[in-house]
């Protein structure tokens, strides 16, 4: 509560109305801007933006007695700091890039069936809400609806997951169901005795992204729960070509790999490179090491370096694509690749005293969630970040659990 109050009072109320203000205008203008590779233009409104965004970090660093970046970083993931994110990621991307490659060699010899058949938003919307109901996803406490980008709100007692569809690809709209269901199981399972109140909310933008993580990517692509994907989707895709959904052709469709420009469109192996780079701009940004016109080179050489793929004038898919610094979202990037070494380390974890791939290929996932409850949903910020994942794990943070997972299943 203090901490709360803390992040809440530190900012004089002129510079909260000014970046409000001045972020409003960036974000609205980048609709358009992005769309026109308009760098310049956006530089524009985007300068202010930076400017007020250092003047907010350097006003948390001084009254936390932290960096700027760290200051900013601590709004969405208290406790951890920079040192830490250089650690971890430094670790991560020391490897990563080689094995994507491996990967890479290794999948031009499998052949992935497809067709250009349509899918009626009528029926993927009927098969996420079956895919829902196996992942007990609480309906008399939340629904699913329609949105341009998925995403997951309100509160525990009434919690909306939404997703997008496009009618010539499945697959896009049901991992997003999947994810989004994961967000609303950790809110549907906070602790009910202190709802309302600071201990009883979610711990971190980390732990939230990994649970919906757990649910995407260690549950929802593994070979157990692919093989209830697959007569689910013959159900209600009756009318299409089945051979699509035949659980080994699905396993390739949901674990391809291939760099790409989009973080969103990333798959799991090369997703962490999308985030990293935009970490080490962001924190050189906020601790002043950097200028926002250095970005784009910045962006392009970093690109090159971890995905093997320039960006040099292309602003839209590069620097211009994501919504955060718009409008001065600093600090938030970490929190995905922080939440899928999380799910890597929890679904290790839970291997050591739950009977996991039993469970999925049952179709009963309750003894998993069961885990997830009584390790982290039920918590809500009673623990910090650390002790958290300690207590549940055993283990600090670390990426061996990640890295484990990424080549047991890719390689």
């Amino acid at each position: 509560m203090k901490r709360q109050w803390r992040l809440t009072t530190v900012v004089p109320e002129d510079l909260v109305k000014a970046k409000s203000l001045a972020g409003s205008k960036c974000e609205h203008a980048w609709r358009t801007q992005r769309g026109e590779n308009d760098w310049n233009g956006f530089c524009s409104n985007f300068e202010e933006v930076v400017n007020l965004s250092q003047q907010e970090a350097q006003i948390r660093a001084e009254q936390a007695g932290l960096t700027p970046y760290d200051a900013m970083l601590d709004i969405y993931e208290p406790g951890v700091n920079s040192a830490q994110l250089d650690a971890l990621f430094g670790d991560l991307i020391s490897w990563l890039p080689d094995l994507t490659q491996q990967v890479i060699e290794k999948q031009k010899s499998e052949s992935v069936y497809t067709t250009q058949e349509s899918y009626s938003t009528a029926q993927q919307n009927a098969l996420g809400l079956e895919v829902m109901k196996l992942l007990n996803f609480n309906f008399e406490h939340g629904r699913l609806d329609i949105s341009s980008h998925p995403f997951c709100g309100g509160v525990p007692q009434d919690v909306r997951i939404t997703t997008r569809y496009d009618e010539s690809d499945f697959v896009q709209s049901l991992m997003g169901i999947v994810h989004e269901t994961g967000h609303a199981r950790y809110e549907q399972g906070l602790p009910t005795s202190y709802a309302g109140l600071p201990v009883g909310e979610a711990r971190s933008m980390g732990i939230h992204e990994s649970q919906s993580l757990f649910f995407e990517m260690q549950l929802g692509r593994s070979d157990g729960f692919i093989h209830h994907l697959s007569p689910l989707a013959q159900k209600h895709f009756a009318s299409n070509d089945t051979k699509v959904f035949e659980p080994s052709n699905l396993q390739k469709i949901y674990t391809r790999v291939q760099p790409g420009y989009i973080r969103v469109d990333a798959d799991e192996l090369t997703y962490p490179a999308h985030v990293i780079l935009r970490y080490e701009i962001e924190r050189d940004l906020m601790n002043r090491k950097i200028s926002y016109k250095d970005i784009p080179e910045l962006w392009d050489q970093k690109m090159q370096q971890y995905l093997g793929l320039s960006t040099k004038g292309n602003y839209k898919d590069g620097c211009m694509q994501d919504i955060h610094w718009t409008d001065g979202a600093f600090g938030y990037f970490p929190s995905y690749t922080l939440g899928a070494m999380y799910a890597a380390q929890f679904m290790a974890a839970m291997k050591q005293t739950v009977y996991v791939d039993e469970a999925i290929t049952s179709g009963d996932l309750n003894p998993i969630f069961t885990w997830l409850s009584d390790n982290i949903w039920s918590k809500g910020s009673s623990l910090s970040t650390e002790e958290l994942v300690k207590q549940a794990t055993g283990e600090t943070l670390n990426a061996a659990h990640f890295q484990s997972h990424l080549r047991s299943r890719y390689l």
